[in-house]
């Protein structure tokens, strides 16, 4: 990715008039939506469209074309069939600029992110590089033709990294211990710069893990959801897993996504933690996983050292009282049963294979 220079913003400094949002003919409210691939990126889509949203997406070429070929892991065309997509890269500064001058949105959703997991700090340039650039670039683009659009920046627990003090709210310290809990952090200040300086609507959510079907099936839920699942059917016997004591604070990605919208639509622009603030260990999420398929978990589980991480002194665990309080947001979704969904889908899947 080139770096942008001044005369990249100089050539798109003519504002088109028709760029009034509150006085369009239409009622509908109309959203973008980066990285609507995703997993929050399909569900936010849905609720939205079920709001009655006109509902725009961004996506690289090629997750389009997985799209199209039905090539993505259970995604139902019909929904993105009732999206307008954007084969728009985020990195794509002259491109991304001509959709916001030539689209009114009244509010934006920034999900899209890359994600690195690597243990080397050295070795995710490229996600902090990313992640900056495109938050920034968005940021400006919508400043110079529509600042009167809302804007949602997708926050992390990753933000906190090691904290000193549990549980963690809107004031905690930021401490970041990863590529891209630093990115976040970067993005997380670019969106309140824009904030007080320019007075734009930027609203940032502090999410922490929330888990679904749609989940990458590398993270220790599906892992877990899809190994219940298959050794269930007969597939295999045997889970791998390493430090069955770590504990998160786990939530449901459809009730997340639900608190994105209820931050564009508050009153103010502001922060805040979204969480369901109980944590759970990884045994729990074995027990209730294998439960569901009526197995015993011990049966089948294994400790296996080449994925042991050591648990930190003090969890990420958050406080989501200003949200509930502020806007009524509630985790609803038990973590029973969204372990329960996640094997489920995944019994489903194998099940449609077979």
């Amino acid at each position: 990715m080139q770096p942008a220079t001044q005369s990249s913003f100089v050539h798109f400094t003519l504002r088109p008039v028709f760029l009034d949002v509150e006085n369009r003919l239409d009622d509908m409210k109309r959203a973008l939506i980066t990285g609507i691939t995703g997993q929050d990126g399909f569900y936010l889509a849905e609720f939205l469209l079920s709001l009655g949203y006109e509902v725009h997406g961004l996506a690289r070429q090629t997750g389009l074309e997985h799209i199209r070929s039905n090539l993505l892991q259970d995604v139902p065309p019909e929904l993105y069939e009732r999206c307008q997509l954007h084969a728009v890269s985020l990195d794509n500064f002259p491109g991304l600029y001509r959709l916001i001058s030539k689209t009114p949105f009244d509010e934006c959703y920034h999900l899209a992110a890359s994600s690195f997991v690597g243990e080397r700090l050295a070795d995710g340039y490229q996600t902090i590089q990313n992640n900056i650039a495109s938050t920034h670039y968005l940021l400006a683009a919508l400043n110079e033709f529509q600042p009167q659009c809302r804007f949602y920046f997708a926050g992390s627990s990753e933000m906190f990294g090691r904290p000193s003090c549990a549980p963690q709210d809107e004031h905690t310290p930021l401490n970041p211990r990863s590529a891209y809990g630093i990115s976040k952090v970067a993005g997380y200040h670019l969106a309140r710069n824009y904030r007080e300086q320019y007075g734009m609507f930027c609203g940032v959510g502090i999410l922490y893990n929330h888990e679904s079907p749609r989940r990458r099936p590398e993270f220790v839920t599906r892992k877990i959801s899809m190994a219940a699942a298959r050794i269930s059917l007969g597939f295999t016997d045997k889970l791998r897993l390493g430090n069955l004591e770590a504990r998160r604070d786990w939530g449901y990605a459809p009730d997340y996504v639900r608190a994105m919208h209820a931050i564009l639509n508050h009153a103010t622009p502001e922060d805040f933690v979204v969480s369901s603030g109980v944590l759970h260990s990884v045994e729990d999420l074995c027990r209730v996983a294998f439960s569901r398929v009526g197995l015993n978990w011990q049966d089948h589980v294994e400790v296996s050292e080449a994925f042991y991480r050591t648990e930190e002194s003090v969890p990420l665990l958050g406080c989501a009282d200003k949200i509930r309080q502020q806007t009524g947001w509630d985790s609803a979704t038990k973590f029973e049963d969204m372990v329960f969904h996640l094997v489920d889908a995944d019994v489903a899947r194998l099940k449609s294979k077979a």
